[in-house]
């Protein structure tokens, strides 16, 4: 689906076919369809009317998050102590690994900073990778373009450059700063690190991003020709637990959680 998006020339308008097909619009359609058959086709119209209405409170808790979580797009687990360990091993002997953050969106200007910032996701991000190089003794490389609409001034591998140099004293190897999505994020950063002899790499990224960046990645490796090893380091995993009450209650926290793992599904399924 990526490539005949990018094939038509259309992905400056990916943000809007997003829109169209992800909570609330589809579930809004089904309430104004339902509403618009009441006179006609009653049963039908209380029953899209229903399947709108429940859909918009389940996206509205962490329940349909952590469901989709759980079940049809699982994400890779947390790396582990011992994962950490043999990767500080082998960072002397092993095969050339690098670590790499994926970029999750910058700020334009931030009033208190008076300046450009990363989104929180992106921290997250950055923070965890310089974590891990701390732990581990590898190199990191930054992956995250300018913005579709120029807004940032800048590109996200630039602010990151500049946040992890300045506050968190830890110089990035590399930056790849013209991606604009998930894909271009394999397809450009993979040549440059196989340029400077990586073979594996340990990709940071959340959890519910990880399954498509290591889609994504693979891709540029098969298109770059060479074999590449993708260990998955997701953020914010959650440790595994009952499902509990505050699971089903509406709020901000339900909205955002749902919203961003039905949207890693939906781009998964159609191959963005």
């Amino acid at each position: 689906m990526n490539d005949i998006v990018t094939a038509l020339g259309l992905e400056g308008y990916k943000f809007l076919f997003g829109a169209l097909i992800l909570p609330p619009v589809p579930l809004l359609l089904l309430v104004l369809v339902g509403a618009r058959l009441m006179f006609r086709q009653r049963m039908l119209a209380w029953t899209l009317i229903m399947l709108g209405v429940v859909g918009l409170y389940l996206t509205a808790t962490p329940a349909l998050g952590k469901y989709i979580g759980m079940t049809v797009h699982r994400s890779p687990p947390a790396l582990t102590e011992r994962d950490i360990e043999a990767l500080a091993r082998d960072a002397a002997k092993g095969p050339p690994t690098a670590i790499v953050v994926l970029g999750g969106g910058g700020l334009p200007l931030q009033s208190e900073y008076g300046m450009s910032n990363l989104k929180p996701l992106s921290i997250e991000r950055l923070r965890y990778g310089i974590w891990l190089a701390r732990r581990t003794g590898l190199p990191v490389a930054f992956s995250g373009g300018a913005d579709r609409g120029g807004r940032l001034g800048t590109t996200e591998a630039d602010i990151a450059a500049r946040i992890a140099d300045r506050e968190f004293r830890f110089p990035l190897r590399w930056l790849e700063d013209r991606s604009s999505d998930t894909t271009e994020n394999g397809l450009l950063t993979v040549p440059m690190l196989q340029q400077a002899g990586i073979q594996r790499i340990v990709l940071v990224t959340h959890d519910f991003h990880e399954k498509r960046a290591v889609r994504a990645f693979r891709r540029g490796a098969e298109r770059s020709g060479q074999p590449l090893e993708i260990l998955p380091a997701p953020v914010g995993v959650t440790p595994p637990y009952e499902w509990q009450v505050a699971d089903w209650l509406p709020g901000g926290t339900g909205i955002q959680s749902s919203w961003l793992w039905v949207r890693e599904w939906v781009g998964y399924l159609l191959g963005a």
